[in-house]
């Protein structure tokens, strides 16, 4: 449940495709643990993977939720990713629309 004036949070995650993405959210979505989610174009990702340098077209995903939300989005993403070592990190929202924010918090109790 929402506490007064609890912090909201983005939760980032990139896919193979968009499809493993927009699957995902809507995961999230049916579960009340996220508000919205932004599914952007296709990304060029660098990495160290396995001894040897890779580059990789993905997708990002950007999900708002509030705090007490926050663990449970970032479960179900790491428990249900394709990749063995997802990338699924959190970045509190220091300001921004109240409205916005309480309408946030409305749509994930």
């Amino acid at each position: 449940m929402m506490q007064k004036d609890e912090k909201i949070w983005w939760i980032y995650s990139t896919f193979p495709h968009r499809e493993e993405a927009l699957s995902m959210a809507r995961k999230l979505l049916a579960q009340r643990l996220i508000a919205c989610a932004n599914i952007g174009p296709e990304i060029t990702s660098l990495y160290h993977w396995e001894g040897a340098l890779r580059e990789e077209n993905e997708v990002a995903l950007i999900a708002k939720t509030p705090a007490s939300r926050l663990h449970a989005a970032m479960d179900m993403i790491r428990a249900s990713h394709s990749y063995e070592l997802p990338c699924v990190v959190s970045l509190p929202i220091e300001e921004g629309n109240p409205a916005f924010l309480r309408w946030v918090a409305s749509q994930t109790t």
